[in-house]
């Protein structure tokens, strides 16, 4: 499938998802976010694809934010649908079963950082800067920024970047956990795909498991969890891919 602002391919069971307005700074328009959704689906379906790796064309930027351009004066209805149509695609794109890596490039502001806050994993480049312009603009985050970023950094750091409006660098974003890592521009996609390889070599099953145990953990109490936990252990020793893994093991230390 072929869309007019996403660039879509697989390799080696690594799907690349590319947001592809460069002369926009990769702004999300509300075409690119039904792109998006359909391209997360794609990879949802596709049983070759295990982990997915996003990121935004060219140098400048991941994605600068919404298009503000495509914000017109609406009625209040009109905006929340708008917004919970949006939630719903990063929504779907965490809750993936399969991981996926923000691979961030420059500016990853507003909607840029939202939808990089639902990936799995992120890794920015030393030229990022992150941040959430929106209160300076009169708005709020729309698409789950105040939600995933105050369980990501904390409370206070969440509401200083949040109020300020005040974009954070790549060193600053890694110092407080909103980034796994920080490489030069250059290294961005290699050291992704190399952090994606080494995911591909785990249990698609664990993995699946795991990443659903992790989420559902930040919204229960901790003796829920553990008992979840204690139960997806027991289903995932019971997958044939487990057995063949230990099994493998065990033959080997012998």
């Amino acid at each position: 499938m072929e869309w007019k602002s996403i660039l879509f391919k697989k390799e080696n069971q690594i799907g690349f998802i590319t947001i592809n307005r460069p002369e926009a700074y990769n702004a999300l328009t509300p075409e690119l976010f039904g792109e998006l959704g359909e391209a997360i689906e794609q990879v949802r379906k596709d049983p070759d694809i295990r982990v997915v790796i996003l990121t935004g064309a060219g140098e400048k930027a991941f994605v600068s934010g919404a298009d503000i351009r495509e914000i017109p004066a609406s009625r209040a209805e009109e905006a929340w649908a708008t917004s919970q149509d949006h939630q719903g695609v990063l929504n779907h794109l965490e809750r993936l079963g399969k991981p996926s890596i923000a691979a961030i490039n420059g500016y990853c502001l507003g909607g840029g950082l939202e939808l990089a806050m639902a990936c799995s994993l992120r890794i920015a480049s030393e030229n990022a800067r992150l941040g959430f312009p929106e209160l300076g603009l009169g708005m709020v985050p729309g698409f789950g920024g105040t939600q995933r970023l105050t369980r990501l950094v904390g409370r206070g750091k969440a509401l200083e970047m949040l109020l300020t409006a005040k974009p954070i660098d790549a060193k600053e974003a890694y110092r407080v956990g909103l980034v796994n890592q920080v490489v030069p521009l250059s290294d961005l996609i290699p050291k992704a795909i190399e952090m994606a390889q080494s995911i591909v070599k785990s249990g698609s099953t664990a993995i699946r498991l795991t990443m659903e145990l992790v989420l559902r953990g930040e919204e229960i109490p901790l003796d829920h969890g553990l008992a979840y936990e204690s139960a997806m252990t027991s289903v995932s020793l019971m997958t044939e891919e487990a057995i063949q893994r230990l099994r493998a093991f065990v033959e080997k230390k012998k």
